[in-house]
Protein backbone atom coordinates (compact mmCIF):
# COMPACT_ATOMS: atom_id res chain seq x y z
CA UNK A 1 0.00 0.00 0.00
CA UNK A 2 1.11 3.36 -1.03
CA UNK A 3 -0.33 5.80 1.59
CA UNK A 4 0.82 8.95 0.43
CA UNK A 5 -0.57 8.01 -3.44
CA UNK A 6 -4.15 7.63 -1.45
CA UNK A 7 -3.79 10.44 0.14
CA UNK A 8 -3.06 12.56 -2.95
CA UNK A 9 -5.85 10.44 -4.83
CA UNK A 10 -8.17 10.93 -1.78
CA UNK A 11 -7.70 15.21 -1.75
CA UNK A 12 -8.05 14.96 -5.77
CA UNK A 13 -11.20 13.67 -5.47
CA UNK A 14 -12.92 15.89 -3.50
CA UNK A 15 -11.98 18.97 -5.32
CA UNK A 16 -13.23 17.46 -8.50
CA UNK A 17 -16.09 16.39 -6.54
CA UNK A 18 -16.55 20.36 -4.95
CA UNK A 19 -14.66 22.17 -6.29
CA UNK A 20 -13.83 23.90 -2.70
CA UNK A 21 -10.64 25.28 -1.60
CA UNK A 22 -8.39 23.28 1.03
CA UNK A 23 -6.50 26.15 2.24
CA UNK A 24 -8.51 27.92 5.23
CA UNK A 25 -11.00 25.32 5.56
CA UNK A 26 -11.85 23.84 8.82
CA UNK A 27 -10.83 20.24 8.08
CA UNK A 28 -10.70 16.92 10.46
CA UNK A 29 -9.97 13.23 9.87
CA UNK A 30 -11.48 10.78 12.00
CA UNK A 31 -9.39 7.83 12.39
CA UNK A 32 -10.56 4.49 12.85
CA UNK A 33 -8.82 1.23 13.55
CA UNK A 34 -7.43 0.57 10.63
CA UNK A 35 -5.95 3.19 7.23
CA UNK A 36 -4.29 5.01 9.96
CA UNK A 37 -1.16 5.34 7.58
CA UNK A 38 -3.57 7.07 4.57
CA UNK A 39 -5.60 8.90 7.55
CA UNK A 40 -2.31 9.87 8.81
CA UNK A 41 -1.15 11.29 5.47
CA UNK A 42 -4.34 12.80 4.37
CA UNK A 43 -4.24 15.00 7.47
CA UNK A 44 -0.50 16.06 7.04
CA UNK A 45 -1.25 17.06 3.06
CA UNK A 46 -4.45 18.71 4.76
CA UNK A 47 -2.17 20.82 7.25
CA UNK A 48 0.34 21.46 4.05
CA UNK A 49 -2.39 22.94 1.92
CA UNK A 50 -3.82 25.26 4.66
CA UNK A 51 -6.64 23.56 6.35
CA UNK A 52 -7.56 24.45 9.61
CA UNK A 53 -7.09 21.44 12.32
CA UNK A 54 -9.63 20.75 15.19
CA UNK A 55 -12.31 22.47 13.55
CA UNK A 56 -15.01 19.62 13.02
CA UNK A 57 -18.51 21.24 13.37
CA UNK A 58 -17.00 24.82 11.66
CA UNK A 59 -18.75 26.18 9.12
CA UNK A 60 -18.06 24.43 5.58
CA UNK A 61 -15.96 21.89 7.55
CA UNK A 62 -14.56 18.81 5.89
CA UNK A 63 -14.80 15.41 7.78
CA UNK A 64 -12.10 12.55 6.45
CA UNK A 65 -14.56 9.43 7.73
CA UNK A 66 -12.00 6.92 8.42
CA UNK A 67 -13.93 5.28 11.35
CA UNK A 68 -16.64 4.71 8.64
CA UNK A 69 -14.33 2.36 6.58
CA UNK A 70 -14.13 -1.62 7.43
CA UNK A 71 -10.59 -3.17 7.68
CA UNK A 72 -9.20 -4.68 4.69
CA UNK A 73 -11.35 -1.94 2.20
CA UNK A 74 -10.14 0.42 -0.49
CA UNK A 75 -8.72 4.03 1.65
CA UNK A 76 -9.26 5.89 -1.46
CA UNK A 77 -13.18 5.35 -0.74
CA UNK A 78 -13.09 6.90 2.52
CA UNK A 79 -16.82 8.71 3.24
CA UNK A 80 -16.51 12.89 2.64
CA UNK A 81 -18.44 15.03 4.95
CA UNK A 82 -19.18 18.73 4.54
CA UNK A 83 -21.12 19.96 7.09
CA UNK A 84 -21.47 16.77 8.68
CA UNK A 85 -23.52 15.54 5.73
CA UNK A 86 -22.06 13.25 2.15
CA UNK A 87 -20.66 15.30 -0.55
CA UNK A 88 -23.43 16.48 -2.63
CA UNK A 89 -23.88 15.30 -6.01
CA UNK A 90 -23.81 19.48 -8.09
CA UNK A 91 -25.63 17.43 -10.52
CA UNK A 92 -25.76 19.20 -14.26
CA UNK A 93 -24.60 22.63 -15.38
CA UNK A 94 -27.27 24.66 -13.93
CA UNK A 95 -26.90 22.54 -10.23
CA UNK A 96 -23.18 22.94 -10.20
CA UNK A 97 -23.99 26.92 -10.84
CA UNK A 98 -25.97 26.97 -7.84
CA UNK A 99 -23.46 24.80 -5.64
CA UNK A 100 -21.01 27.57 -6.55
CA UNK A 101 -23.72 30.42 -5.69
CA UNK A 102 -24.77 29.34 -2.64
CA UNK A 103 -20.57 29.46 -1.64
CA UNK A 104 -19.92 33.17 -2.58
CA UNK A 105 -21.73 35.14 0.02
CA UNK A 106 -18.59 37.80 -0.26
CA UNK A 107 -19.45 38.79 -3.93
CA UNK A 108 -23.29 38.33 -3.47
CA UNK A 109 -22.48 40.72 -0.52
CA UNK A 110 -20.72 43.37 -2.70
CA UNK A 111 -23.08 42.89 -5.68
CA UNK A 112 -26.32 43.74 -3.59
CA UNK A 113 -24.45 47.12 -2.26
CA UNK A 114 -24.09 48.45 -6.27
CA UNK A 115 -26.26 49.53 -7.98
CA UNK A 116 -25.79 48.79 -11.99
CA UNK A 117 -28.73 50.13 -13.03
CA UNK A 118 -28.58 50.85 -17.03
CA UNK A 119 -25.41 49.60 -17.42
CA UNK A 120 -24.24 47.46 -20.25
CA UNK A 121 -21.87 45.32 -18.83
CA UNK A 122 -19.43 42.52 -21.16
CA UNK A 123 -17.84 39.73 -19.14
CA UNK A 124 -15.15 37.96 -21.21
CA UNK A 125 -13.88 35.15 -19.11
CA UNK A 126 -13.09 31.46 -18.50
CA UNK A 127 -16.95 30.27 -18.91
CA UNK A 128 -17.71 27.66 -15.67
CA UNK A 129 -20.17 27.62 -12.83
CA UNK A 130 -18.19 30.83 -10.73
CA UNK A 131 -18.13 33.17 -13.71
CA UNK A 132 -22.26 32.17 -14.29
CA UNK A 133 -22.63 33.72 -11.05
CA UNK A 134 -20.43 36.53 -11.60
CA UNK A 135 -23.04 37.32 -14.70
CA UNK A 136 -25.93 37.00 -12.70
CA UNK A 137 -24.90 38.77 -9.80
CA UNK A 138 -24.61 41.87 -12.33
CA UNK A 139 -27.57 41.20 -13.90
CA UNK A 140 -29.37 41.24 -10.10
CA UNK A 141 -27.23 44.48 -9.64
CA UNK A 142 -29.14 45.69 -12.40
CA UNK A 143 -26.60 45.49 -15.49
CA UNK A 144 -27.54 44.66 -18.87
CA UNK A 145 -24.98 41.78 -19.14
CA UNK A 146 -23.39 39.85 -22.17
CA UNK A 147 -20.74 37.04 -21.88
CA UNK A 148 -18.09 35.76 -24.32
CA UNK A 149 -15.35 32.62 -23.97
CA UNK A 150 -12.43 31.29 -25.48
CA UNK A 151 -13.54 28.05 -27.45
CA UNK A 152 -10.64 26.75 -25.16
CA UNK A 153 -12.19 28.21 -21.83
CA UNK A 154 -16.03 27.14 -22.52
CA UNK A 155 -17.97 24.46 -20.49
CA UNK A 156 -20.80 24.33 -22.97
CA UNK A 157 -22.85 23.18 -20.69
CA UNK A 158 -22.35 26.02 -18.32
CA UNK A 159 -23.01 28.16 -21.49
CA UNK A 160 -26.40 26.94 -22.18
CA UNK A 161 -28.03 27.26 -18.89
CA UNK A 162 -26.63 30.93 -18.50
CA UNK A 163 -28.70 31.25 -22.25
CA UNK A 164 -31.68 29.72 -20.18
CA UNK A 165 -31.22 32.12 -17.94
CA UNK A 166 -31.57 34.96 -20.55
CA UNK A 167 -27.69 36.14 -20.58
CA UNK A 168 -26.56 36.29 -24.64
CA UNK A 169 -23.92 33.81 -24.85
CA UNK A 170 -21.16 33.51 -27.25
CA UNK A 171 -19.35 30.54 -26.27
CA UNK A 172 -18.24 27.56 -28.42
CA UNK A 173 -16.12 24.94 -28.18
CA UNK A 174 -16.08 24.15 -31.46
CA UNK A 175 -14.54 27.50 -32.85
CA UNK A 176 -11.11 28.11 -34.06
CA UNK A 177 -9.16 30.39 -36.82
CA UNK A 178 -11.41 32.67 -38.21
CA UNK A 179 -14.82 31.67 -36.71
CA UNK A 180 -13.51 32.39 -33.56
CA UNK A 181 -12.11 35.90 -34.78
CA UNK A 182 -15.22 36.85 -36.04
CA UNK A 183 -17.38 35.84 -32.80
CA UNK A 184 -15.49 37.87 -31.01
CA UNK A 185 -15.15 40.74 -33.25
CA UNK A 186 -18.89 40.54 -33.67
CA UNK A 187 -19.29 40.50 -29.79
CA UNK A 188 -16.92 43.49 -29.46
CA UNK A 189 -19.05 45.56 -32.20
CA UNK A 190 -22.46 44.79 -30.32
CA UNK A 191 -21.73 47.47 -27.78
CA UNK A 192 -21.42 47.70 -24.09
CA UNK A 193 -20.01 50.07 -21.16
CA UNK A 194 -17.63 48.31 -19.84
CA UNK A 195 -15.65 44.85 -20.40
CA UNK A 196 -14.89 42.23 -17.39
CA UNK A 197 -11.82 40.74 -19.49
CA UNK A 198 -9.20 37.96 -18.56
CA UNK A 199 -6.00 38.51 -20.29
CA UNK A 200 -6.88 41.61 -21.96
CA UNK A 201 -7.50 39.59 -25.49
CA UNK A 202 -10.81 41.59 -26.17
CA UNK A 203 -9.59 44.48 -24.69
CA UNK A 204 -6.21 44.35 -27.41
CA UNK A 205 -8.66 43.29 -30.10
CA UNK A 206 -11.22 46.39 -29.61
CA UNK A 207 -8.05 48.36 -30.34
CA UNK A 208 -6.94 46.34 -33.24
CA UNK A 209 -10.42 46.39 -35.11
CA UNK A 210 -11.36 50.10 -34.56
CA UNK A 211 -9.93 51.83 -31.48
CA UNK A 212 -13.22 54.13 -31.38
CA UNK A 213 -14.90 50.87 -29.98
CA UNK A 214 -12.42 50.84 -26.40
CA UNK A 215 -12.90 54.51 -27.06
CA UNK A 216 -16.68 54.55 -26.39
CA UNK A 217 -16.25 52.30 -23.24
CA UNK A 218 -16.40 53.91 -19.24
CA UNK A 219 -13.66 51.61 -19.08
CA UNK A 220 -12.77 48.07 -18.70
CA UNK A 221 -10.89 45.69 -15.66
CA UNK A 222 -8.14 43.42 -16.17
CA UNK A 223 -8.36 40.07 -14.48
CA UNK A 224 -4.57 38.90 -14.92
CA UNK A 225 -0.80 39.61 -14.72
CA UNK A 226 -0.48 38.40 -18.28
CA UNK A 227 -2.81 40.77 -19.40
CA UNK A 228 -1.92 44.10 -17.57
CA UNK A 229 1.47 43.75 -18.88
CA UNK A 230 0.92 44.24 -22.44
CA UNK A 231 -1.77 47.08 -21.60
CA UNK A 232 0.93 49.07 -18.92
CA UNK A 233 3.05 48.39 -22.67
CA UNK A 234 0.07 50.48 -24.27
CA UNK A 235 0.02 52.98 -22.17
CA UNK A 236 3.23 53.96 -21.86
CA UNK A 237 3.00 54.29 -26.04
CA UNK A 238 -0.20 56.06 -25.95
CA UNK A 239 -1.92 53.31 -27.49
CA UNK A 240 -4.40 52.47 -25.08
CA UNK A 241 -7.73 54.30 -25.62
CA UNK A 242 -9.77 53.45 -22.38
CA UNK A 243 -9.00 53.39 -18.35
CA UNK A 244 -8.44 49.97 -17.17
CA UNK A 245 -8.51 48.94 -13.51
CA UNK A 246 -5.98 46.61 -12.42
CA UNK A 247 -7.93 44.30 -10.49
CA UNK A 248 -5.32 41.61 -10.75
CA UNK A 249 -3.37 43.34 -8.61
CA UNK A 250 -5.31 44.37 -5.89
CA UNK A 251 -4.47 42.11 -2.69
CA UNK A 252 -7.84 40.29 -2.27
CA UNK A 253 -6.97 39.15 -5.59
CA UNK A 254 -3.37 38.93 -6.47
CA UNK A 255 -2.40 37.34 -2.72
CA UNK A 256 -5.51 34.67 -3.08
CA UNK A 257 -6.28 33.20 -6.23
CA UNK A 258 -2.73 33.61 -7.96
CA UNK A 259 -1.22 31.57 -5.05
CA UNK A 260 -4.06 29.59 -3.06
CA UNK A 261 -6.54 29.15 -6.36
CA UNK A 262 -4.15 28.74 -9.06
CA UNK A 263 -1.73 26.38 -6.84
CA UNK A 264 -4.24 24.23 -6.00
CA UNK A 265 -6.26 23.80 -8.95
CA UNK A 266 -3.11 23.24 -11.07
CA UNK A 267 -1.51 20.88 -8.43
CA UNK A 268 -4.42 18.92 -8.09
CA UNK A 269 -5.44 18.77 -11.50
CA UNK A 270 -1.84 17.76 -13.14
CA UNK A 271 -2.26 15.06 -10.37
CA UNK A 272 -5.16 13.57 -12.23
CA UNK A 273 -3.48 13.45 -15.23
CA UNK A 274 -0.44 11.87 -14.42
CA UNK A 275 -3.22 8.95 -12.98
CA UNK A 276 -4.43 8.83 -15.80
CA UNK A 277 -1.14 8.00 -17.29
CA UNK A 278 -0.46 5.63 -14.44
CA UNK A 279 1.94 7.99 -12.16
CA UNK A 280 1.34 10.19 -9.24
CA UNK A 281 3.12 13.80 -8.32
CA UNK A 282 5.84 12.31 -6.28
CA UNK A 283 6.91 9.67 -8.94
CA UNK A 284 9.42 12.18 -10.74
CA UNK A 285 11.00 15.32 -9.07
CA UNK A 286 9.33 18.53 -9.91
CA UNK A 287 10.36 21.56 -11.23
CA UNK A 288 8.31 25.33 -11.16
CA UNK A 289 9.46 27.55 -13.29
CA UNK A 290 9.02 31.33 -12.14
CA UNK A 291 8.42 31.99 -8.68
CA UNK A 292 5.89 34.69 -8.45
CA UNK A 293 2.55 34.49 -6.89
CA UNK A 294 1.48 31.23 -8.90
CA UNK A 295 4.88 29.33 -8.71
CA UNK A 296 4.32 29.82 -4.98
CA UNK A 297 1.60 28.23 -4.59
CA UNK A 298 2.03 25.51 -7.32
CA UNK A 299 5.35 24.67 -5.55
CA UNK A 300 3.97 24.71 -1.87
CA UNK A 301 1.09 22.34 -3.41
CA UNK A 302 3.28 20.03 -5.43
CA UNK A 303 5.39 19.98 -2.22
CA UNK A 304 2.22 19.21 0.26
CA UNK A 305 1.40 16.29 -2.30
CA UNK A 306 4.79 14.89 -1.63
CA UNK A 307 6.78 16.02 -4.27
CA UNK A 308 10.42 17.29 -4.26
CA UNK A 309 10.12 20.21 -5.61
CA UNK A 310 12.81 22.96 -7.22
CA UNK A 311 12.15 26.08 -8.04
CA UNK A 312 13.79 27.98 -11.75
CA UNK A 313 14.02 31.68 -11.98
CA UNK A 314 15.70 34.40 -13.25
CA UNK A 315 15.21 37.42 -10.69
CA UNK A 316 17.55 36.35 -7.86
CA UNK A 317 15.20 38.02 -5.30
CA UNK A 318 12.77 35.35 -5.98
CA UNK A 319 14.93 32.75 -6.09
CA UNK A 320 16.40 33.01 -2.40
CA UNK A 321 12.86 33.44 -1.29
CA UNK A 322 12.03 29.89 -2.91
CA UNK A 323 15.52 28.24 -1.00
CA UNK A 324 13.40 29.78 2.32
CA UNK A 325 10.52 28.35 1.69
CA UNK A 326 12.44 25.44 1.51
CA UNK A 327 12.54 24.88 -2.16
CA UNK A 328 15.79 23.86 -3.91
CA UNK A 329 17.09 26.67 -7.16
CA UNK A 330 18.89 25.37 -10.53
CA UNK A 331 19.07 26.53 -13.96
CA UNK A 332 15.95 24.96 -15.84
CA UNK A 333 18.08 23.02 -18.04
CA UNK A 334 19.90 21.32 -15.29
CA UNK A 335 16.63 19.90 -13.59
CA UNK A 336 14.29 19.45 -16.08
CA UNK A 337 15.54 15.79 -17.22
CA UNK A 338 13.42 13.13 -16.13
CA UNK A 339 11.23 15.85 -14.15
CA UNK A 340 7.50 17.12 -14.15
CA UNK A 341 8.50 21.07 -15.54
CA UNK A 342 5.54 23.24 -14.72
CA UNK A 343 5.59 26.76 -16.45
CA UNK A 344 4.24 29.48 -13.60
CA UNK A 345 5.18 32.44 -15.57
CA UNK A 346 2.77 33.58 -17.58
CA UNK A 347 5.32 34.32 -20.60
CA UNK A 348 5.59 33.12 -24.05
CA UNK A 349 8.33 30.45 -24.69
CA UNK A 350 8.74 29.84 -21.12
CA UNK A 351 9.27 25.99 -21.87
CA UNK A 352 11.54 25.72 -24.93
CA UNK A 353 10.97 22.10 -27.02
CA UNK A 354 14.74 20.56 -26.33
CA UNK A 355 13.50 21.26 -21.86
CA UNK A 356 10.46 19.65 -22.75
CA UNK A 357 11.64 16.76 -24.50
CA UNK A 358 14.00 16.08 -21.40
CA UNK A 359 11.63 15.99 -18.82
CA UNK A 360 9.08 13.85 -17.76
CA UNK A 361 6.11 15.60 -17.96
CA UNK A 362 5.26 18.97 -18.96
CA UNK A 363 2.02 21.32 -17.79
CA UNK A 364 1.72 24.95 -17.48
CA UNK A 365 -0.49 26.82 -14.53
CA UNK A 366 -2.75 29.01 -15.53
CA UNK A 367 -0.61 30.18 -18.25
CA UNK A 368 -1.36 32.10 -22.02
CA UNK A 369 -0.90 30.75 -25.56
CA UNK A 370 2.47 29.44 -26.38
CA UNK A 371 3.92 28.89 -22.89
CA UNK A 372 5.30 25.66 -24.08
CA UNK A 373 7.28 25.94 -27.55
CA UNK A 374 6.03 24.27 -30.35
CA UNK A 375 7.45 20.55 -30.13
CA UNK A 376 8.54 18.62 -33.42
CA UNK A 377 7.54 14.88 -34.07
CA UNK A 378 4.88 12.54 -33.20
CA UNK A 379 2.57 12.95 -30.67
CA UNK A 380 0.62 9.71 -29.20
CA UNK A 381 -2.47 10.32 -26.84
CA UNK A 382 -2.04 7.83 -23.85
CA UNK A 383 -5.17 9.42 -22.01
CA UNK A 384 -8.06 11.92 -22.07
CA UNK A 385 -5.62 15.26 -21.80
CA UNK A 386 -1.92 13.38 -21.97
CA UNK A 387 -0.29 12.81 -25.03
CA UNK A 388 3.38 11.23 -25.40
CA UNK A 389 5.92 12.93 -27.29
CA UNK A 390 8.47 11.19 -29.44
CA UNK A 391 11.09 11.88 -26.54
CA UNK A 392 8.76 9.72 -24.44
CA UNK A 393 7.76 13.13 -22.19
CA UNK A 394 4.10 13.22 -21.33
CA UNK A 395 2.39 16.98 -22.08
CA UNK A 396 -0.59 17.40 -20.35
CA UNK A 397 -3.60 19.39 -21.04
CA UNK A 398 -2.07 19.83 -24.22
CA UNK A 399 0.05 22.68 -22.87
CA UNK A 400 -2.97 24.99 -22.36
CA UNK A 401 -3.65 26.22 -18.80
CA UNK A 402 -3.76 22.47 -16.78
CA UNK A 403 -6.55 24.03 -14.12
CA UNK A 404 -9.29 24.87 -17.06
CA UNK A 405 -7.78 22.07 -19.71
CA UNK A 406 -8.25 19.22 -16.60
CA UNK A 407 -9.92 20.82 -13.98
CA UNK A 408 -13.08 23.67 -13.37
CA UNK A 409 -10.68 26.16 -12.97
CA UNK A 410 -9.95 27.77 -9.71
CA UNK A 411 -12.14 26.97 -6.59
CA UNK A 412 -14.95 28.93 -5.37
CA UNK A 413 -13.83 30.69 -2.68
CA UNK A 414 -11.29 32.30 -4.53
CA UNK A 415 -13.01 33.40 -7.19
CA UNK A 416 -15.63 34.66 -4.30
CA UNK A 417 -12.86 37.11 -3.84
CA UNK A 418 -11.79 37.68 -7.46
CA UNK A 419 -15.12 38.00 -8.43
CA UNK A 420 -15.92 40.57 -4.99
CA UNK A 421 -12.58 42.45 -6.24
CA UNK A 422 -13.99 42.86 -9.69
CA UNK A 423 -17.38 44.66 -8.47
CA UNK A 424 -15.46 46.65 -6.39
CA UNK A 425 -13.41 47.79 -8.80
CA UNK A 426 -15.99 48.43 -11.03
CA UNK A 427 -18.04 50.36 -8.47
CA UNK A 428 -14.94 52.83 -8.39
CA UNK A 429 -14.74 52.94 -12.17
CA UNK A 430 -18.09 53.99 -12.27
CA UNK A 431 -17.49 56.49 -9.46
CA UNK A 432 -14.06 58.03 -10.45
CA UNK A 433 -14.40 58.06 -14.25
CA UNK A 434 -10.68 58.08 -15.21
CA UNK A 435 -9.01 58.35 -18.17
CA UNK A 436 -7.43 56.31 -20.48
CA UNK A 437 -4.42 54.19 -18.63
CA UNK A 438 -4.31 51.25 -16.05
CA UNK A 439 -5.39 52.32 -12.74
CA UNK A 440 -4.81 50.71 -9.02
CA UNK A 441 -8.03 49.73 -7.55
CA UNK A 442 -7.86 51.40 -4.34
CA UNK A 443 -6.95 50.26 -0.60
CA UNK A 444 -10.71 51.16 1.02
CA UNK A 445 -11.46 48.25 -1.68
CA UNK A 446 -9.32 45.47 -0.67
CA UNK A 447 -10.46 46.03 3.01
CA UNK A 448 -14.32 46.37 2.08
CA UNK A 449 -13.78 42.96 0.28
CA UNK A 450 -11.54 41.32 2.89
CA UNK A 451 -13.69 42.65 6.04
CA UNK A 452 -16.40 41.07 4.19
CA UNK A 453 -15.11 37.82 4.12
CA UNK A 454 -13.98 37.33 7.32
CA UNK A 455 -17.58 38.14 8.76
CA UNK A 456 -18.63 35.96 5.99
CA UNK A 457 -16.41 33.17 8.00
CA UNK A 458 -17.75 34.39 11.64
CA UNK A 459 -13.95 35.61 12.06
CA UNK A 460 -13.35 38.65 14.42
CA UNK A 461 -9.81 40.68 13.93
CA UNK A 462 -8.76 43.92 16.41
CA UNK A 463 -9.38 47.22 15.55
CA UNK A 464 -6.05 49.76 14.62
CA UNK A 465 -5.26 52.02 17.92
CA UNK A 466 -6.06 55.20 17.74
CA UNK A 467 -2.58 55.91 17.65
CA UNK A 468 -2.08 54.69 14.38
CA UNK A 469 -4.54 56.83 13.01
CA UNK A 470 -3.38 59.95 9.86
CA UNK A 471 -1.92 62.56 11.86
CA UNK A 472 -1.56 60.92 15.29
CA UNK A 473 1.27 59.42 15.07
CA UNK A 474 4.16 60.94 17.37
CA UNK A 475 6.91 60.41 15.23
CA UNK A 476 9.21 61.60 17.63
CA UNK A 477 12.11 58.62 18.98
CA UNK A 478 10.88 57.04 22.52
CA UNK A 479 14.61 56.41 23.22
CA UNK A 480 14.41 60.12 23.81
CA UNK A 481 11.76 61.51 25.73
CA UNK A 482 10.89 64.94 25.16
CA UNK A 483 13.23 66.83 27.82
CA UNK A 484 15.07 64.43 28.88
CA UNK A 485 18.89 64.87 28.56
CA UNK A 486 21.73 61.93 27.93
Amino acid sequence: MDETRDAEAILRRVARDTNLLFAARPASVARGTSHEPVAARVDAMLRALGSLADAEGAPGSLTFAFDRLAPGTDPTGVPVLLDGRPLPDRGDAAGRIAFAAERMPVSAAIAAETDLAGLRVGVSMVLEPKTANLALLLRRAGAAVSVYAHPDETDAAVADALRVEGIPTTADPALSGASERAAAESFLRAGFDVLIDDGAHLIRLAHEIDPAIPGAWIGANEETTSGLTPLRRMAEAGLLRTPVMAVNDAAVKKRFDNRYGTGQSCALAIGDLLERAGGSVRDQPAVVVGYGPVGQGVAACLAALGAAVRVAETDPVRALEATHDGHGVAPLADAARGALVVSATGAPGTIPAAIAERAAAVAVAGGIPGEVDEIPGPRTVVAPGVERLASGALLLGGGGAVNLTAGEGNPIEIMDLSFAAQLTALAQLLRERPGPGVHAVSPEADDRVARAALAARGLRIDRGSASAAPGSVDWRSPRYPSGRRA
